[in-house]
């Protein structure tokens, strides 16, 4: 009985201290949402700023450009015969009259020599036929000729200086002949795959080309952008012209720039674009054809833009925005209209005011009315945000 009442003791005094608990955890967590606002509104936040600034913006349209050859030659025999030899290797860099084939001249070069004999045996024939013409007139002046002989020595004179004159078309044509078994290349430029082994017979005019060669020194670089960039393409044309700058993905070099030289007369219809193209002399070889590129069009430019760093514009349910820094240190999310951006900056043309202070690091932990401790942004930060694109 003892032990009962003990434990009946126990479970009584838990009970009391329980509801004693329960009744101060009240108490105690309305000091602490007192406390709590108080505290918040004593803190700051450190964060990055920047000055908004006036300055001079390019608009640009970026777009993926492919480069062409000027000019693609298949390299192909004029006439039929068997590949002696090749004077070139694959990949190799060629000029304007470089051997790069020799076919077996052999039956050419008999097929001149018969046609220059036949030209001299006839010439030797005109010869005799132009003295019997001379001859008979001089006879039938005289009385000791007829008028026929002398018609029939005449025709015959005639005759045979028409077979002389066919005899020399045919050298010349031997000739040509023969001189078809040297390919050489009709343009400077970079030859391709070997695609028929010396020891092979060849066609004139096989489907199958030789070997291709392809001018790379100068190259184009064709693109397309969307119909609505035309106006201000056309006028861009009409003023300073445009130039197309050229990046190659994964080179880090300073990029390729070139006027652009050609515009469509035409949108397609299909694709909503239109068609450009600029020439590049290509020194280097850099461009390759076939490849692709990105390339940048300044196509207007924002004269004295309002700017802010790209990374200051923040998107809420409402649209973009930007924290301004007032003068006593606290925060005011302002909406703003940005007309372009680049990757550095953003043109605001609605909002805000060149000389304002925007965050642009550390948005995260701010709301408005918020206080803030200024930090120095860091030197690559700053020398970004001081750099317009294009400039």
């Amino acid at each position: 009985m003892s032990l009962h009442r003990s434990l009946l003791t126990l479970v009584a005094l838990a009970v009391v201290g329980g509801l004693a608990a329960g009744l101060l955890l009240p108490d105690s967590g309305g000091r602490a949402e007192a406390a709590g606002p108080a505290g918040k509104a004593g803190r700051t936040a450190p964060v990055v700023v920047a000055k908004a600034e006036r300055r001079d913006v390019p608009e640009l349209a970026r777009t993926i450009g492919t480069v062409e050859a000027a000019a693609t030659v298949q390299i192909k025999s004029r006439v039929d015969g068997q590949v002696q030899e090749a004077f070139f290797t694959e990949g190799q860099t060629v000029r304007k009259g470089d051997l790069l084939f020799r076919l077996d001249p052999r039956f050419y070069q008999a097929s001149l020599d018969q046609a220059e004999a036949v030209l001299q045996r006839d010439r030797a024939q005109a010869e005799s036929a132009r003295a019997d013409l001379g001859r008979y007139g001089s006879l039938s002046k005289k009385g000791y000729a007829s008028a026929q002989q002398f018609d029939q020595a005449e025709a015959a004179s005639k005759a045979i200086a028409a077979t002389v004159a066919a005899d020399q078309a045919a050298v010349e044509l031997a000739k040509l002949n023969l001189s078809y078994t040297e390919i050489r290349s009709p343009i400077d430029g970079k030859t391709g795959v070997m695609l028929v082994q010396p020891g092979n017979l060849v066609k004139a005019n096989a489907d199958t080309a030789l070997v291709v060669v392809t001018q790379i020194r100068p190259v184009r670089v064709s693109f397309t952008l969307p119909q609505q960039d035309l106006p201000k393409l056309q006028q861009r044309l009409a003023g300073p012209g445009l130039e197309v700058e050229v990046r190659i993905p994964g080179d880090d070099r300073p990029p390729l720039r070139a006027k652009v030289d050609f515009i469509d007369n035409q949108v397609n219809s299909a694709a909503g674009t239109i068609a450009l193209r600029a020439s590049f002399d290509n020194a280097d070889g850099r461009l390759v054809p076939g490849q692709f590129v990105n390339a940048d069009l300044e196509i207007t430019r924002f004269r004295n833009a309002v700017t802010v760093p790209r990374d200051a514009v923040n998107t809420g349910q409402d649209g973009p925005y930007v924290y301004v820094v007032k003068d006593d240190q606290t925060v005011e999310a302002r909406p703003v209209v940005p007309d372009y951006e680049t990757d550095e900056i953003s043109v605001i043309g609605k909002g805000l005011e060149a000389g304002e202070t925007v965050v642009r690091d550390g948005q995260l932990r701010l709301a408005p009315g918020m206080k803030v401790t200024i930090e120095p942004a860091p030197q690559a930060d700053a020398g970004a945000a001081g750099k317009a694109p294009g400039s």
